[in-house]
């Protein structure tokens, strides 16, 4: 089962309505958010972390990094790295590499959602590959995944390299 198949039986299951959407070939959330015609305030994007030797999924707004030292102090963590690509593409099995949904729970890791997503009714993310999205309401996906929701994003502006 694909990715985008098993997101959706899972939303199904839970009674949940979303759209899924198909786009061309992108590779950061920040691209898909400008192909999908979205704020990248509303894209979530995945970066995969190490807290304190235990593998955790950050899921922020498109536009923005990670700031792992202001999770570290905001969730009381000694330590939080971020993962190498090696070192989860055997837990995402189903997606492209880099193409994670922030279902964490569906891959057995907590969620870490930072405060500026759950402003927005709605939320896109993408579906396991780097041609497919799903935006779904903000309220129903924190319903089903249940993420740990702290402030952990500062601005990217025009940075490269951002994650």
């Amino acid at each position: 089962m694909t990715c985008i198949e098993r997101l959706g039986a899972f939303l199904r299951e839970h009674h949940v309505s979303y759209t899924t959407y198909h786009h061309p070939t992108a590779y950061t959330a920040h691209d898909v958010a400008a192909y999908e015609h979205v704020p990248p305030h509303t894209f979530a994007k995945v970066v995969i972390v190490f807290i304190d030797g235990h593998m955790a999924m950050l899921m922020l707004p498109a536009d923005t990094r990670a700031d792992l030292a202001r999770l570290t102090e905001a969730i009381g963590a000694r330590e939080i790295c971020l993962a190498d690509e090696r070192e989860f593409a055997t837990v995402f099995t189903d997606c492209e590499p880099g193409a994670m949904p922030p279902f964490g729970n569906l891959y057995g890791m907590p969620v870490y959602m930072d405060r500026a997503l759950t402003e927005s009714e709605t939320i896109m993310f993408q579906a396991g590959t780097h041609q497919d999205a799903i935006s779904m309401r903000c309220d129903d996906f924190i319903r089903l995944v249940r993420p740990i929701v702290t402030e952990f994003e500062r601005d990217a502006g025009m940075l490269a390299g951002r994650f």
